[in-house]
């Protein structure tokens, strides 16, 4: 362990410039504009692995942005761990609320703020600092395969395929992702469960254009006041979602995993607290860590309609949109509701209105077991690491390709993640605490270590 703590404390300075130069790239995966960038950060990504010592790193084109590829094989007869990223980001609006550029990465204190700075690229460049040093050390003892894409924040709609395509390529024993966050800086944990994801954008059409809220205003029904009925009739006054058939295959845990979950540190004053909030909101008899772990969810994600620039327009729309998202848990299936969601939303559209819905992207939940050797060897790898044994926790995030990955691949994955809940991923002043930056690439070394063992 000291070797490794001294190899970070000598190459630290290199280590956040270098993913300061990649953080500075602005690899929007969902602004077609963003070509060039998505490009060059591919490309940055396919030098780095060759500089901390891959044999071989390409560019792979897909349908969509391109994946990148890399690996070092040792010996065949040995273990091999697949890691996998991703190098877009999200879009950085509203800009006005972030207090420095977020393609200008910067740190105040103690903590990395640009977009990207944990999801993902800081938490992917870890892996990449992780094996320059096990490569310089000589301490590698398995064979690395890199598979960083470019569309996880856009729902991964190429990389399945791509799997397919593959399969003998990305062959591997277990996937290794750092994508996900631990309790606490003193308290780690491992997630050992991720929800699904249905996302949809809808549209409410009514008269034929834009009208006089004078004129016509209650005589012909307005859109946006339509829509806002529509949506908050989505859920009851337990917080319950009212598509029917919605939790037909949601699983009950039981008692006693959620006793199991409940002994993970959480206080509600606190949570409260850190979002300057009075009161929490969920579904009723379930705890906060249950709401966002273990039971499904529906929220909007945005919505407009009408005038919203400065000052008044006294109109009454034609149209309202809104985009909303539903986490779904283990055994639902994003695309039946999907549907469900399609049909229900049909059913309820007032007389004199139109209603479309189009699925923008989604993907199934997964459980991880805790009894196979990458988690054992995650859980050591911790425990020298932190002083302190992991927790197993449910996420209330998703990475719908983790399903896939099983389902193509045949490949479990393990999710290793260093981000915190503080970190404001896809928010304004996303930031990384650069203790936890360089604790994983302290961490990931021993994972490789305790991997080999465990599969010997």
């Amino acid at each position: 362990m000291k070797a490794i703590k001294d190899y970070v404390e000598t190459h630290k300075d290199r280590f956040l410039e270098e993913l300061f130069e990649l953080i500075r790239i602005p690899s929007i995966s969902s602004l077609a504009e963003a070509k060039d960038d998505m490009a060059k950060a591919a490309e940055h990504i396919k030098n780095a692995l060759l500089k901390a010592g891959a044999d071989h790193a390409e560019v792979k084109e897909t349908t969509g942005w391109p994946v990148v590829y890399g690996h070092k094989m040792l010996n065949e007869s040995l273990p091999t761990v697949l890691v996998y990223g991703h190098y877009d980001v999200q879009p950085v609006e509203p800009l006005d609320l972030w207090d420095s550029p977020p393609f200008e990465p910067e740190v105040r204190d103690g903590k990395i703020y640009a977009r990207g700075a944990d999801d993902d690229k800081g938490q992917l460049f870890m892996h990449v600092k992780a094996f320059e040093l096990m490569n310089a050390a000589g301490t590698l003892s398995c064979n690395v395969k890199f598979m960083i894409e470019g569309e996880e924040e856009i729902g991964s709609p190429s990389l399945k395929q791509f799997c397919k395509e593959n399969k003998e390529l990305l062959k591997a024993d277990i996937i290794l992702i750092s994508d996900t966050t631990m309790i606490a800086q003193d308290i780690p944990s491992i997630t050992v469960g991720l929800r699904g994801l249905s996302y949809l954008e809808v549209e409410l059409t009514g008269p034929n254009r834009d009208l006089h809220s004078g004129l016509y205003g209650g005589a012909v029904g307005n859109p946006a006041n339509l829509l806002a009925k529509m949506i908050a009739s989505l859920t009851d006054e337990n917080n319950h979602i009212t598509i029917p058939g919605f939790y037909d295959d949601v699983q009950e845990v039981s008692e006693s995993e959620r006793a199991e979950m409940a002994k993970a540190p959480f206080n509600l004053e606190e949570y409260k607290k850190a979002l300057d909030i009075n009161e929490v909101v969920g579904e009723a008899g379930y705890s906060s860590n249950e709401r966002t772990g273990i039971r499904p969810s529906l929220d909007v994600n945005g919505i407009w309609s009408g005038y919203t620039g400065e000052g008044a327009k006294t109109v009454l729309p034609s149209k309202a949109n809104a985009k909303i998202s539903m986490r779904l848990v283990p055994n639902q299936d994003s695309k039946k509701i999907d549907e469900l969601f399609i049909k229900h939303l049909e059913s309820i559209a007032p007389e004199g209105t139109r209603v479309k819905v189009k699925s923008l992207h989604g993907g199934q939940g997964y459980v991880t077991p805790i009894d196979f050797p990458a988690y054992r060897a995650a859980s050591r790898a911790i425990e020298e690491s932190f002083d302190k044994t992991p927790i197993p926790v449910r996420s209330g995030g998703s990475i719908p390709i983790v399903s896939d990955f099983e389902e193509v691949l045949g490949i479990k994955s393990i999710l290793m993640g260093f981000g915190l809940d503080s970190d404001a991923i896809h928010s304004p002043n996303e930031n990384y605490p650069l203790f936890n930056f360089y604790k994983g690439i302290e961490t990931i070394p021993l994972f490789y270590k305790y991997f080999v063992e465990e599969m010997a």
